[in-house]
């Protein structure tokens, strides 16, 4: 049985969009027409761009590609870090009816070099800092015929400002339909090469329309800031697509977040909207640069990535006031479709589905799970991915029929709140029995010692898997035997014995993505278990 959404049914938004669309151009119309071509749309550390500014860039960074010799859905790479260029290359690319590939900034030259071959890309954009890790491959790629280079230095290739500057702000949209190919987005997870999720033009609307429209609720004088950069789907609907679509302003940090700069941006510019990762909420609560409850505007925070301990959750409402809504979204996705939200929270959960989307558990049978049984999680809904790009293997395997495949781990509560019990991948089994490695890390994460916590699966000395945590202290020179000991005791007093970490390792650091989830995976493999 599948699980409904606890809100009214939402009305039909794939029927609000018309065949012939064109997200970019709709996105930049309706403000401007809405009267907000002087309004902020962005500010990056370069100022504040308007409306109107980005639509004028926009629209000469689409004629300059059309006068490079682009054509409809030959791919665009971009790489470059959060700043006014990166709507500038995505929108534009889009309205031209040319395939925007967004790439993570932060990954090895073999992972451009494969993306490069994988999307036959006709034209990359990257930025004058990134432009050392693909010198190499730009004379390997066998399709690749421009490079424009985004800072002062152009390495002998194009300069994007030079582009916008002598480029035509010409008023062209490609003739698209909403289930035209838009953009990819590549993902991976522990093993293979990176999957290409294909997105189409009415996807990005549709996941404003379901949550960043009724369940966020943001409105037109929001500021917002998320510490996810653009080139994740958490991040591009966080920073661009909601705030764009009622008008609302985004702050753009190029560098890497961290607790001592975010803290600073939030003390110099009233961001009200705030969306980040667990591992960033504690690892701020713990920074002594953490503005006060009184020195920030704040007034919504959202979580997402994997799940928020209750106790974290617990600890920023102490200090802020706030709630953090966590919620669960995929690049599959695109955005968000489980979240808490005002009305129906409740911590230490990811929340209801999000009206407009349909959820259900299976057992590894493909049997539905009763409620407070452990399945895996599967989703319908209308902003999917068609496939991934070049993987029919994979596509097959998630993207069934209407419902796609999450590869989650999830329990409904007696309530219909969903509990995260971590990535199928993450899930241990000890003693015949099922342990949530979330569950664990929750725990230890109550210990006032403890900063940070990750728990996977080890082999004892007869090869059975048993739980190890890797530990991150806030004091690094209170790691000792005896606390290690205090944190398996900790646990085994507020879970089942068998879930309690037979070894804790104490580390300065964790394996994180670029948004700081924790990377599990690499700790496994130094267990042997893959």
């Amino acid at each position: 049985m599948a699980l409904a959404a606890d809100a009214h049914a939402a009305s039909d938004p794939v029927g609000s969009i018309p065949r012939s669309y064109n997200f970019a151009a709709d996105i930049l119309e309706r403000n401007l027409k809405a009267g907000r071509a002087d309004r902020p749309v962005f500010i990056d550390p370069r100022g504040t761009w308007s409306y109107g500014q980005l639509a004028d860039r926009v629209a000469r960074f689409g004629h300059a590609l059309r006068t490079l010799g682009m054509q409809r859905e030959q791919r665009l790479l971009i790489a470059l870090p959060d700043g006014i260029d990166w709507p500038t290359a995505f929108l534009g690319a889009l309205k031209t009816g040319i395939i925007a590939v967004p790439l993570n900034t932060l990954l090895t030259e073999d992972d451009y070099a494969f993306m490069l071959a994988d999307s036959r890309a006709k034209c990359l954009i990257v930025s004058e800092a990134l432009y050392p890790k693909f010198e190499k491959l730009i004379g390997q790629a066998s399709d690749l015929e421009h490079v424009v280079v985004s800072g002062d230095n152009a390495h002998g290739h194009k300069r994007f400002e030079d582009l916008i500057a002598a480029a035509k702000p010409e008023p062209y949209t490609a003739a698209t339909v909403a289930d035209d190919m838009a953009f990819w987005l590549y993902t991976s997870g522990s093993t293979g090469k990176p999957k290409g999720a294909v997105h189409v033009h009415a996807n990005l609307r549709l996941t404003h329309d379901l949550y960043g429209g009724p369940v966020l609720g943001l409105k037109e004088n929001d500021l917002c800031y998320s510490v996810a950069k653009l080139f994740f789907a958490y991040g591009l609907g966080n920073a661009m697509t909601f705030p764009m679509s009622v008008g609302a302003a985004t702050v753009l940090l190029p560098d890497r977040p961290t607790p001592d700069g975010v803290a600073a941006l939030l003390r110099q510019h009233p961001v009200t909207v705030f969306f980040a990762v667990p591992t960033f909420y504690g690892a701020f609560l713990a920074s002594p640069a953490a503005p006060q409850g009184s020195e920030v505007k704040l007034r919504c925070c959202i979580s997402a990535g994997e799940a928020l301990p209750a106790d974290i959750g617990a600890r920023w409402k102490q200090r802020y006031g706030l709630d953090i809504y966590d919620s669960l979204g995929t690049t599959e996705m695109l955005h968000v479709y489980i979240a808490n939200r005002a009305g129906a929270m409740r911590p230490g959960t990811t929340g209801k589905a999000v009206p407009g989307y349909e959820l259900k558990l299976l057992d590894e049978a493909g049997n539905p799970v009763k409620k407070g049984e452990m399945g895996e999680l599967y989703v319908r809904g209308p902003s999917a991915a068609v496939m991934y790009w070049n993987n029919r293997e994979k596509s097959r395997a998630t993207f069934l029929g209407d419902w796609t495949r999450t590869g989650d781990k999830y329990i409904e509560d007696e309530d219909g709140f969903l509990v995260s019990c971590g990535r199928q991948d993450d899930m241990l089994k000890v003693s015949g029995m099922y342990v949530s490695p979330f569950e664990v890390e929750a725990a230890l994460l109550t210990h006032a010692d403890v900063l940070e916590a990750a728990v996977v699966g080890w082999l004892d000395e007869q090869k059975l898997v048993k739980p190890k945590a890797f530990v991150v202290l806030k004091a690094q020179d209170a790691a000792c035997e005896a606390l290690a000991r205090t944190l398996q005791d900790h646990v085994k007093a507020k879970l089942a014995p068998y879930k309690y970490p037979r070894w804790v390792e104490f580390r300065k650091e964790l394996p994180k993505t670029a948004t700081g989830k924790i990377q599990r995976f690499k700790l496994r493999a130094e267990g042997k278990i893959s």
